[in-house]
């Protein structure tokens, strides 16, 4: 299974992002510009040839994408089914990153814990290869929107000495990868966020 292709230059690396569509009642769908305008910025600034699509959890589609991104407010459910074609799709050389949109936490802690019963969610250092691609981020994950005066923070789920979840929380990634116009963010602040997400596409075709 090739998720991401790598050539001798980032221009060779073709890499499809999936945005994650799952059940529960969690809004999935809530930032439609996002994973597009990201997949712009990785085109235009690392000369890759990304694409996306949305692909359902436990669909055997899951297995076209380099990484599937999920994000949303409120509750996700995992069925059983789910859960196994995540953890095979994560174990095969699949990636996830969870954006916590404002009250995902709970949740996606919960379900991911299905995933990986034996493994933590570790907050990654600052000096994390993925704070550390195209861009730098010396001070690590990037705040982009406030809502409880708590810092941004990265977590991540490590496999086997390899990085298969990328958890950004209190952050907002998402949403600073929307139209400007969307949360009122100021350009600084949304190629902020696009540079961010940049270096996770870029950690992911070259780990």
């Amino acid at each position: 299974m090739v998720l991401c292709s790598v050539g001798t230059s980032m221009a060779q690396s073709s890499v499809k992002i999936g945005v994650v569509k799952y059940y529960g009642g969690g809004d999935w769908y809530g930032n439609p510009t996002s994973v597009p305008n990201l997949v712009k910025f990785c085109n235009e600034n690392l000369k890759m040839n990304a694409e996306t699509g949305t692909v359902e959890v436990g669909s055997p589609d899951i297995y076209n994408f380099a990484m599937v991104h999920l994000t949303g407010h409120g509750n996700v459910v995992f069925s059983n089914a789910d859960v196994k074609n995540l953890r095979e799709y994560l174990l095969s050389g699949g990636f996830l990153h969870i954006d916590d949109n404002y009250g995902l936490d709970k949740y996606i802690r919960r379900e991911m814990k299905k995933v990986f019963p034996d493994v933590d969610f570790v907050e990654l250092p600052s000096n994390h290869p993925i704070y550390n691609q195209q861009y730098s981020f010396p001070k690590g994950l990037p705040k982009i929107h406030e809502h409880d005066g708590k810092p941004a923070q990265g977590f991540g789920l490590i496999v086997d000495g390899r990085l298969v979840c990328f958890y950004t929380y209190e952050c907002d990634l998402g949403d600073g990868w929307e139209n400007p116009e969307v949360h009122s963010d100021t350009q600084e602040i949304h190629q902020t966020a696009l540079q961010m997400g940049a270096n996770i596409v870029q950690y992911i075709c070259t780990h």
